[in-house]
This record gives structure tokens, C-alpha cells and sequence, in this order.
């Protein structure tokens, strides 16, 4: 029976999904209000950390939504806290899932000292190059995000949102995050990118462009011509560029 899906870290801690527990839990309250309410008693990126997930909406397009990967131990304590049936059924089928996880992994306890030193390690190196690695891609992402430029702003910006989408789940999420980037970028510039946009359309015509070439033209053509737009927005794309965790992995197509 699987009630809920269980996923391990690269630290081997088991997670689950806040939102699925919300749903499994049969919770009444609005998702926010209850991570509100809930997670005031644990600790921050020790009992949980937050995540970005996608979902398909209504008209197919892909929505971006807040979540958070809960260890188990908090999923177990909130299961209860709910005080019904449901809650103890979950709270149950956790305690039953960390059994089978333990059982899985080799018992070192009964090994001699010295195998048992020689164990701790190598799982400390292991640990240690696990965090290396990591640190230096996260220095490498941060510093080809940073690297952004009102030089080669458009082509480069586009590899960045199309790397985020990739994360994020293909092409749909390609067009949520690049309309919450514009949006963005009108809140922080207080400006009208589609007014622009439109704007500008009618002064070609009156120019005499052709349609063709009026339809072709998008927010960013608008972008270019206000340098303050312009250093907004490589700001806004950087910013979602880290919270959305870019990777830079040469071999991945691109979306």
C-alpha cells in the first residue's frame, strides 16, 4: 500500500511532499494557512526546505507552485497532530515505511571497531565529496548567471530560462516562468510591457511596416529600447535563474 510517495535525499533522508500530505491528510484548510499554521513548530531547512513543483491547470498550461520536502520524522509528528483516523492511518503507514527503509541498509553495529572506524570513514569522505561537488556547481551556475550582460542579454537570457524550464518541465514551464519574469520586471521598472508593446506596433504602422513584421515583434523588443527596463530585467532573470536552481550541463538539449 502506498499512501503517499517517498522519495531519499543525497544525504539518505527520506522526504515527502507537503502538498501531497495536505492531500492525503484530507485537510480542509487552504495549503498556505496550514503550512502556516503547521510549520512554526520545526525547523527550517533541517525538518523541511522549500521546493518549486509544476502542475498542469485547467487549460493545459503548466503553473509553478510552492511546496515544501519534509523529513520524515516532521511528516510523522504532523500526521498525528491531526488528531483523526486518517492522520494516525498515515502517521502508521511512515513508521511501517521507515522500518522497510532501515531494513534495507546494512547494520553496522555488530562489526568490530576497527571496521566499524574504517566505515565512519568513508562515509564522511563520502559526505565531504558529495558537498565538494556540489558547492562547485553552484558556484559555476551562480557564476554563468552573474556572467549576464546587456551585451548579449537576449540570447543569453533565453538559454537561462530555458535551462530553468528544463527544471521546471519542459517547454509549458517555459512559458509560466517567462511570463513571471515580464511581470516582475513591470512591477520592479512600473512599467507596461504590453502597452509598450502595442504602442509600438501602431507607430510602425503608421510608419508604414508591414504586418508581418509588426506580429513578429515581442516584450523584448520593447525591453531594448529602455536601458533602466533593460538592467531590470537581466536583474529579474537572474534572480529566478538561482530560485529555480539553473544547472549548466553542456550535454542536456535544450529545450
Amino acid at each position: 500500500m502506498n499512501l503517499l510517495k517517498i522519495t531519499t535525499n543525497e544525504a539518505n533522508e527520506q522526504l515527502v511532499s507537503a502538498r501531497d500530505l495536505h492531500k492525503s491528510l484530507e485537510i480542509k484548510t487552504r495549503f498556505s494557512q496550514w503550512a502556516e499554521q503547521n510549520f512554526k513548530h520545526f525547523r527550517k531547512d533541517e525538518d523541511f526546505t522549500s521546493v518549486v513543483i509544476t502542475t498542469v491547470v485547467n487549460n493545459g498550461a503548466t503553473r509553478l507552485l510552492d511546496d515544501y520536502a519534509l523529513v520524515l520524522d516532521m511528516a510523522k509528528h504532523i500526521a498525528m497532530m491531526t488528531g483523526t483516523d486518517k492522520g494516525f492511518e498515515i502517521r502508521d503507514y511512515f513508521i511501517e515505511v521507515e522500518k522497510k527503509f532501515k531494513n534495507n541498509h546494512l547494520d553496522t553495529s555488530n562489526l568490530s571497531p576497527e571496521l566499524q572506524m574504517f566505515n565512519g570513514l568513508f562515509q564522511s569522505l563520502a559526505k565531504q565529496e558529495l558537498a565538494t561537488k556540489q558547492l562547485e556547481t553552484k558556484v559555476d551556475n551562480i557564476s554563468e548567471i552573474v556572467a549576464l550582460n546587456t551585451t548579449d542579454w537576449r540570447k543569453d537570457s533565453q538559454k537561462l530560462i530555458r535551462r530553468m524550464a528544463q527544471n521546471q518541465g519542459g517547454f509549458g514551464a517555459y512559458q509560466e516562468i517567462n511570463n513571471l519574469i515580464y511581470e516582475e520586471t513591470e512591477r520592479r521598472a512600473g512599467a507596461n510591457l504590453k502597452q509598450r508593446l502595442t504602442n509600438k506596433r501602431r507607430r510602425m504602422a503608421d510608419e508604414g511596416v508591414s504586418k508581418s513584421k509588426r506580429d513578429k515583434l515581442n516584450k523584448l523588443d520593447v525591453i531594448s529600447e529602455d536601458k533602466r527596463i533593460l538592467e531590470v530585467y537581466i536583474a529579474v532573470v537572474k534572480d529566478f535563474a538561482i530560485k529555480y536552481g539553473v544547472e549548466i550541463d553542456t550535454e542536456k538539449q535544450e529545450v
